[in-house]
């Protein structure tokens, strides 16, 4: 899945490149959108599921620098799946140019208990169809 997005002044730094951490925004953008585009919403799953998500591993290669103005696209792809995780492989591009790379670990909690849980069966099969 690709989500082309905008890079505004709020996302950078005093000379006009994109903060570190702000990347990993653009990342969470991309990862749900994925979600939405495969029909579930994140607010859905928790007031229905009790599901919500969290980061639980993430490796970030930054190779090069994006602008104030630059066009990127982030690409998420389904890396690994479990009923309890889900790996994404993403990517940030800008034209043919590369500029980051990242694999992100997430894990679906019970938002009662605040403990790791299997997702819903529709939403993992639905993953595992998209890997």
């Amino acid at each position: 899945m690709s989500l082309p997005l905008r890079v505004y002044y709020e996302d950078t730094d005093a000379g006009g490149v994109v903060y570190y951490a702000n990347y990993l925004k653009f990342l969470e953008r991309g990862r749900t959108e994925l979600l939405r585009t495969l029909g579930f919403e994140q607010w859905r799953l928790l007031q229905e599921a009790g599901v919500a998500f969290a980061v639980r591993e993430l490796a970030v290669d930054y190779l090069r620098p994006a602008r104030l103005d630059d066009w990127l696209v982030v690409e998420t792809a389904i890396a690994g799946i479990s009923r309890v995780q889900v790996t994404f492989a993403q990517r940030i591009v800008r034209a043919d140019e590369l500029l980051l790379t990242a694999r992100v670990r997430i894990a679906s909690l019970d938002t009662r208990r605040n403990r790791p849980t299997k997702m819903p069966l529709d939403l993992f099969e639905c993953l595992s169809a998209c890997r």
